[in-house]
């Protein structure tokens, strides 16, 4: 999947975040199959277990069933038809969440040759804080950065200071009383 082109600066960024807000003692399920960054918060010293690689827009019995505190998900949601459903079965009280942020300048992404690799959503920041809402969780922390790539261009420049990327920290809100 990264062939050559590794996101250093993607990582980098996301780990730091987590760090921030994330224990290491706290159990994580990380949303998607095993992957290069759920291999860095293993050997940052983490605890993580992954999803199966089910499609969660439809299956949700590994995220009903965890026991983790914390739930991430890194470059997931932008994948799903309706990301809401799958929001609302986590039963941790902790969520870290990022998603490429759609670009004006640029179509969203569809692999040609991996039915998985395929963006359904590129969501604007408001747009994917308005889905946390509405599933029940109450954003505490968010971030963003670009995304440059080393080549001449118009588009290129564009992504050089326009942001690519949103993070967020999220808790469950409180069941209300009435």
């Amino acid at each position: 999947m990264y062939e050559n082109n590794f996101p250093n600066k993607r990582f980098k960024y996301t780990a730091a975040f987590l760090q921030k807000h994330i224990r290491k003692d706290q159990l994580i399920l990380d949303l998607g199959v095993e992957n290069p960054f759920s291999k860095i918060m293993k050997e940052q010293g983490y605890s993580v277990m992954n999803t199966q690689g089910e499609d969660l827009d439809l299956e949700f019995t590994s995220v009903k069933n965890s026991t983790a505190e914390v739930v991430t998900a890194f470059e997931i949601f932008e994948h799903l038809v309706a990301p809401f459903n799958v929001l609302r079965e986590i039963k941790a009280n902790k969520l870290v969440a990022s998603i490429p942020l759609r670009l004006w300048f640029s179509a969203a992404y569809k692999s040609k040759t991996d039915t998985w690799d395929r963006h359904y959503h590129e969501f604007e920041d408001w747009q994917f804080d308005w889905l946390l809402e509405k599933a029940g969780w109450e954003i505490k922390d968010r971030a963003k950065w670009t995304n440059p790539v080393n080549k001449l261009g118009i588009r290129p420049l564009l992504r050089s200071i326009t942001p690519r990327y949103y993070i967020v920290y999220a808790e469950r809100k409180a069941p209300k009383a009435y």
